[in-house]
């Protein structure tokens, strides 16, 4: 049985357990239980699951050992499980796990010694760490079977998905419920935009806010979006100018350009826009910085500068508020069509973008909003 059908019935022995753990011990069932449900780190639970899957795939390695720097028969390579087998297990079942591989984490990589319980991993929480080297100990050691102990925690994660899905529906219900009464305001959406954008883990919502605009009224203004890069995706691996590019309607060419700061902008941040401009393939008509900080007034004029340096490419920093509530007054009349649209791109974002508690939070706070 190759990995890929190893975790095929591992699934269907969780899913046929939902209601009762396979564990007997009752420890080892709270530390995977706090391991799959701790949200400030997910790699723990995707490193055990790609020990615990080359144990199963080869029952002579020790799962304390994925990294073949070791040099010994027994370790084998931790990544290789965890990005050719689990990606794909994860992604089609949609678990509650990092959307990419636990071994490139700062706490997991570039290690050439086994995981044993009397090694110190530097991250945090060191709970989470600290129960992952104990569980891995006790499947290396025959304690607990690593079948059990896999199928328990593919239980426990699909156990959070149905919760999480339930919650989701709830809130979705709650908010069609008020369909047909009076639309929310252009500043009431402004407000309600403002108390999201002020929740925890917030980075990638700025993006959100103004692509969803564009997304609203792209064909009023003959515009378009390009497809938006991942969160984390640098701007040297995607050749991107910014977070958002627009494009006119029957174009390919990138006629503005938006880049998103949750601080400050400053003279190097202008800089290095401008750098980007000099190279990219067209000519850019306006580069525009959205922040959620204080505008510096000193670097606004530094940035409007490059206009004839850059032979008319309009370079900008506009407050994310300020931006949003001039286009909702702009296009009043779409502003609800806006609301959704920044929705629809909220709940879709990977939960590493943006978090499933970010995605509740929003739909609370619009509940709310919209009941008063």
């Amino acid at each position: 049985m190759n990995p890929a059908d190893i975790l095929k019935n591992i699934q269907k022995h969780a899913e046929k357990s939902l209601a009762t753990s396979l564990l007997e011990g009752v420890a080892t069932r709270e530390s995977i239980d706090y391991i799959c449900r701790c949200t400030s780190n997910r790699s723990g639970v995707r490193l055990i699951m790609a020990c615990l899957l080359a144990k199963l795939d080869k029952p002579d390695v020790d799962p304390r050992k994925p990294y073949t720097e070791i040099g010994s028969d027994d370790c084998f390579s931790g990544r290789s499980y965890d990005e050719q087998y689990l990606t794909a297990f994860i992604h089609a079942n949609r678990l509650p796990v990092n959307a990419t591989t636990a071994f490139l984490t700062p706490t997991l990589r570039n290690i050439n010694q086994p995981l044993t319980t009397g090694r110190e991993l530097i991250g945090r929480p060191r709970e989470l760490y600290n129960n992952a080297l104990k569980i891995l100990e006790d499947v290396a050691l025959q304690r607990i079977p690593a079948n059990v102990v896999l199928t328990e925690i593919v239980r426990v994660l699909i156990t959070i998905r149905n919760e999480q899905d339930a919650r989701m529906d709830s809130l979705l219900r709650s908010i069609k419920h008020g369909e047909g009464s009076l639309p929310l305001s252009s500043e009431d959406i402004v407000t309600l935009i403002k108390q999201h954008l002020a929740c925890k883990h917030a980075s990638r919502l700025p993006v959100l806010v103004v692509a969803a605009a564009y997304q609203a009224a792209g064909e009023k203004l003959a515009e378009y979006i390009r497809p938006l890069h991942g969160h984390n995706a640098a701007d040297l691996q995607t050749g991107a100018l910014g977070d958002i590019e627009l494009c006119l309607a029957g174009e390919n060419k990138t006629v503005t350009a938006y880049e998103m700061k949750m601080k400050q902008v400053t003279r190097d941040d202008i800089d290095h826009a401008v750098n980007k401009i000099a190279k990219a393939s067209c000519q850019v008509d306006n580069y525009l910085f959205v922040t959620t900080d204080r505008i510096d007034p000193m670097v606004a004029e530094y940035a409007a500068s490059f206009y004839e340096k850059t032979s008319g490419t309009e370079v900008a920093i506009i407050d994310c508020i300020d931006f949003i509530r001039h286009f909702l007054h702009l296009f009043h009349r779409i502003r609800t069509d806006y609301l959704n649209a920044y929705q629809g791109l909220v709940l879709n974002e990977p939960d590493s973008s943006v978090s499933q508690a970010l995605k509740e939070a929003f739909l609370a706070l619009r509940k709310e909003a919209e009941s008063d």
